[in-house]
């Protein structure tokens, strides 16, 4: 389908007419006299009533921000999808105080689990910029051991994890190089 500019006309086979408002990262955001404002993907087919040319670039700044974090995302190795193991699952955390009369608190084990992952991801970052640093040999060396005993001392939180890949180890294998 043609990009569209603001205010061209169309005909959308379930809503019906429509105004073309921007367009977005994935689709056109369209208004559509009987249904509302829908963001609707390039590859619909629509009827094109009336053409109007873009006049310009319509995207805003954060759909470059969504567009350019998805090809960090991709690209980058940082943020990969670690599944938590199938036994924690929709499961809670519950921190029981060790004083009598104190409440309780639950936590949802996905987002603990979150958290885990992505403090993982930022020691991998943190260890790709040491090593991409300027600093002496001697000093990379003692920050790449002390990362490697931070990998070390989450070994605890290896239960969580559904594949023996994504644990923490003390050893050197956590770097983002290896």
């Amino acid at each position: 389908m043609q990009l569209l500019g603001t205010g061209s006309r169309v005909q959308h086979p379930d809503f019906g007419v429509g105004v073309v408002l921007n367009q977005k990262t994935k689709g056109h955001l369209i208004t559509y006299v009987n249904y509302g404002v829908d963001e609707t993907p390039y590859d619909t087919e629509l009827e094109i009533l009336e053409a109007i040319e873009p006049d310009g670039v319509d995207v805003s700044m954060r759909d470059v921000e969504i567009a350019l974090t998805s090809i960090l995302e991709k690209w980058a190795d940082v943020s990969e999808i670690v599944p938590l193991g199938d036994k924690w699952l929709n499961g809670t955390l519950i921190l029981r105080p060790g004083v009598k009369g104190l409440q309780e608190k639950e936590w949802p084990i996905n987002s603990f689990f979150h958290k885990i992952v992505m403090l993982r991801d930022r020691l991998r970052v943190l260890e790709q910029r040491v090593n991409a640093s300027s600093m002496e040999d001697e000093e990379k060396v003692n920050i790449q051991q002390y990362i490697t005993r931070c990998y070390g001392s989450l070994t605890s939180f290896n239960l969580l994890f559904k594949q023996k890949e994504h644990y923490f180890s003390g050893g050197n294998n956590n770097s983002a190089e290896g």
